[in-house]
């Protein structure tokens, strides 16, 4: 028996296990589908060895979990009667003797989650309904949360999208004998380099912006790219959004920025081509709508203030954390080559551009669409074809 399996086995799941598979993708933790049958069911969940050297205090993630899942489990079943869809969120898997998590002797700390059956998740957008799909979802999450104090929870990644504290770390590892030795050995970093310079000033605008008192804290999910959000294969709805490691105190201006930079870009985060990278408007526009329908209640003028300024923030942040990853010697992101780290910078540096090019019309839609009363759902095309893996998250 591997150590995978036995650890699957300390889960309190009925049946036999029959197998153990590696899912792939995430950038951070190690992920696997088990699977267990008895003579008459079958039941699948989602085992996680969490990424000790991202996650320093990985009980803490567990405890996180524990509170925003209970608390939106409760939400979702007070609600249910008038809602348009089953909504849904993993639940977490105790173990045998109770605990939520377990240790496997060699520093490994693994946990398991349900797997939402019936559900899809797609690495980009598959058009102006998916996109509407995963605003709606995204602004359902912040409703569902919006409620619980974010005092509660612990501070799993300090710093996490804080964008000057990324701008420190870069500027220390820039500064260091081996940043500098990758910095001088490529033109490329070269130019990218210079890109953070001209941006340098802007790093602040959303913290500045709590500073004075215009903007509060809430809780974030953190991770809210294309491919956390499931969509029901079914129905083609919106129904789930996963990889919770991250939710925290923090700005949802974050949130909305992430999500729309990932949904936005039609040519995903590794597009080689550089020329295929650009911020769609009409993705956009569809996933603001979507998110408007559950979030306008809570949104306040300030927030609207600083949506544009959110998504041109975003990928900025990414770019650059990429960027210090490459020249810290790929410490953080898996990568699958020398210079990956470099290419995604340059992915998301590109989509800075061209977010800043498309201010105008962006802000036309914010102004549009943020402060009216309802969402519409933009005419249905089909629904995205199903993905090829499960998806659970980090």
């Amino acid at each position: 028996m591997s150590r995978i399996e036995a650890v699957a086995q300390r889960f309190a799941v009925k049946g036999r296990l029959v197998a153990v598979q590696p899912v792939p993708g995430g950038n951070v933790n190690d992920t696997h589908l088990a699977v267990f049958r008895t003579t008459f069911s079958e039941e699948r969940i989602i085992l996680q060895r969490i990424n000790v050297r991202v996650f320093k205090r990985p009980a803490w993630i567990m405890s996180n979990l524990r509170l925003v899942t209970d608390h939106v489990h409760q939400r979702l079943h007070r609600e249910a009667k008038g809602e348009d869809r089953v909504w849904q969120l993993p639940r977490i898997v105790p173990t045998k003797s109770g605990k939520d998590w377990v240790s496997d002797g060699e520093g490994g700390f693994w946990r398991a989650l349900t797997l939402i059956a019936s559900a899809v998740a797609h690495d980009k957008a598959q058009g102006p309904e998916h996109a509407f799909e995963a605003g709606t979802v995204l602004g359902q999450f912040h409703r569902l949360v919006s409620d619980l104090a974010p005092g509660k929870l612990r501070d799993t990644l300090p710093g996490f999208h804080v964008t000057p504290s990324y701008l420190k770390r870069y500027d220390e590892t820039r500064a260091a004998a081996a940043g500098k030795r990758r910095l001088n050995g490529s033109v490329e970093a070269s130019r990218l380099a210079r890109f953070v310079e001209d941006r340098r000033s802007f790093a602040s605008v959303l913290e500045d912006a709590r500073e004075r008192g215009e903007l509060k804290e809430r809780l974030i999910h953190g991770d809210p790219k294309v491919n956390n959000v499931l969509l029901d294969e079914l129905t083609g709805k919106g129904t789930c959004i996963i990889d919770l490691d991250t939710v925290k105190p923090g700005l949802i201006h974050y949130d909305f920025g992430d999500a729309l930079r990932s949904i936005a870009n039609p040519a995903g985060e590794e597009e080689i081509d550089l020329a295929k990278v650009y911020f769609d408007t009409t993705l956009c526009e569809a996933f603001v709508r979507g998110y408007n329908s559950r979030a306008r209640d809570f949104l306040t003028s300030s927030d609207r203030k600083y949506l544009f300024d959110s998504i041109r923030l975003i990928s900025f942040e990414l770019g650059l954390r990429f960027f210090e990853d490459y020249l810290a010697g790929d410490r953080y992101f898996k990568v699958r080559s020398e210079g990956h780290n470099l290419h995604r910078a340059r992915v998301q540096f590109k989509l800075c551009e061209s977010i800043e090019a498309r201010e105008a019309d962006i802000r036309r839609i914010l102004d549009g669409l943020t402060s009216s009363a309802e969402g519409a759902v933009p005419k249905r095309n089909g629904r995205p074809a199903p993905a090829p893996r499960p998806r659970a998250g980090r």
